[in-house]
This record gives C-alpha cells, sequence and structure tokens, in this order.
C-alpha cells in the first residue's frame, strides 16, 4: 500500500481487480459512476464538483457521485487530525462502492485558541452541523480578544483511496482574521467570520470581504479546499485515466 501525503508522489497504478464489484448490494451506484465524492453534506458538494472541474475533472453527474447519493453510511470520524479522518471517510466509501473515493476534512483553527475547533469545527456548540450555533459559540468565546489577535485558517485535507490501496492526501489552508460578527450570505460554516488575507477589497472602500462574501468563483481561488483539491487533482486524474 502506498501513501503519500503533502510533496510525496507516484505513478499511476494499475487498477486492482473489481473497481466495478460493488462492495454492499444495498448502495444505488449508477452505471457508468468512475469516482465517488465522500460527502453527504449537500452544501459543499457544489463547490467540490467546481473545483474538480477546474481542475481539469469535469465529469457528468453520473461519472462523479457523492456517498450521499449512493446510499452509503457515514463512518465514525474518530481520527486526531484531518488527514486520519479524510483517510477514514475515503476509505469507508472506497470499500463500500469498490469505487475510487475522495473525501475531505476541514475546519477552522483559531490561533488564540491552540488551532481549536480544529476536527471539531462542525460540531463545536454540540449538533453536527449547527451553523449557527457553532459562530455564536466562536464569537462568544473570542468577544474580548483585540483585532491584532484574531488571526486564524481555514485548514483542509483532501483524500484519495482506491480500492488497489492506494492513499494520497493533500493539504491546503487559507488565513485570515476573524471579524466580530458575521458577514454575507454565500458559502456555510465559519465562512461569514473570516475575512481571508488573499481576499480582494471590496469595491465601496478597504473593507476587506469575508469568505461569504466572495463569489464562489473568486473562493475557490484562494480557498483551503481549492488549494488542497487542485494539488491531488493530478493524483486523481491519473486513477481515472483522464
Amino acid at each position: 500500500m502506498s501513501r503519500h501525503y503533502r510533496d510525496g508522489a507516484s505513478g499511476p497504478e494499475e487498477a486492482g481487480g473489481g473497481w466495478h464489484d460493488r462492495g454492499m448490494s444495498s448502495l444505488t451506484v449508477p452505471p457508468a459512476a468512475r469516482i465517488v465524492l465522500a460527502t453527504h453534506n449537500t452544501k459543499k458538494v457544489g463547490e467540490l464538483r467546481a473545483i474538480l472541474a477546474a481542475s481539469g475533472l469535469d465529469l457528468s453527474d453520473g461519472e462523479l457521485v457523492t456517498s450521499g447519493e449512493i446510499g452509503a453510511p457515514e463512518p465514525v470520524e474518530d481520527g486526531v487530525t484531518f488527514a486520519e479522518n479524510a483517510l477514514i471517510k475515503a476509505r469507508a466509501v472506497c470499500a463500500a462502492s469498490g469505487l475510487p473515493a475522495v473525501a475531505d476534512d476541514s475546519g477552522l483553527a483559531v490561533d488564540v485558541l491552540g488551532g481549536a475547533p480544529g476536527i471539531f469545527s462542525a460540531r463545536w456548540a454540540g449538533k453536527h452541523g449547527d451553523d449557527l450555533a457553532n459562530l455564536e459559540l466562536l464569537l462568544g468565546q473570542l468577544g474580548d480578544v483585540r483585532p491584532e489577535h484574531r488571526q486564524a485558517g481555514f485548514v483542509c485535507a483532501a483524500a484519495l483511496v482506491t480500492p488497489d490501496g492506494r492513499e494520497e492526501v493533500r493539504l491546503g489552508e487559507m488565513r485570515g482574521v476573524l471579524e466580530t460578527a458575521p458577514r454575507g450570505t454565500n458559502g456555510f460554516g465559519y465562512d461569514p467570520i473570516l475575512v481571508p488575507d488573499e481576499a480582494a477589497q471590496a469595491g465601496d472602500g478597504d473593507r476587506r470581504r469575508t469568505a461569504a462574501e466572495l463569489d464562489p468563483a473568486e473562493k475557490n481561488a484562494i480557498s483551503h479546499r481549492g488549494k488542497a483539491f487542485r494539488a491531488l487533482a493530478p493524483a486523481i486524474l491519473a486513477v481515472l485515466g483522464a
């Protein structure tokens, strides 16, 4: 088994027998499916599809399916790093579907909190995926933190796992500063409170926009997820023979 993290590289490997031998009869896998995106997060699907398409992986809906679409169960994410959790998700859906699988794990790392919420970002307030509660809790915890100490970064680990045992992980980060109140309606999660260092100024002054105020193309160009998946794209293309 080969594992390649961040700057590691390997050449294309032969597909082992059974890429199209579906691992679970209860799954609904389209016959044309070539790769599975391991996510049940509908907010993330469109973003990931756009990033992969811009990287040369412009597959049809039938060729690129999600674990939610095929009915694959969500595994327990008990890793202690973004990379470990991304691999857990990719391994699970690869084993279930018999297809190459791509997954990501991402979150917000706040400097003054020692990197928290980190891998607990999606359930920081206790309930998984409650964006509003997570935002309110984090802003409350940072209420007395001065602007010059509000640095943070979104971190993403993107993983590829194939039925023949190949595993690749790439990392991406988008650094910025946290606002004291949410702004913007695009994106999801903590996007409304992080002003990316790379974001362009707004047209009505010198105020820089939050990630939730950027349009999707702008965000994908600088985001942690965009950077991680663009780095992983050559490996995905090699596996698919694209």
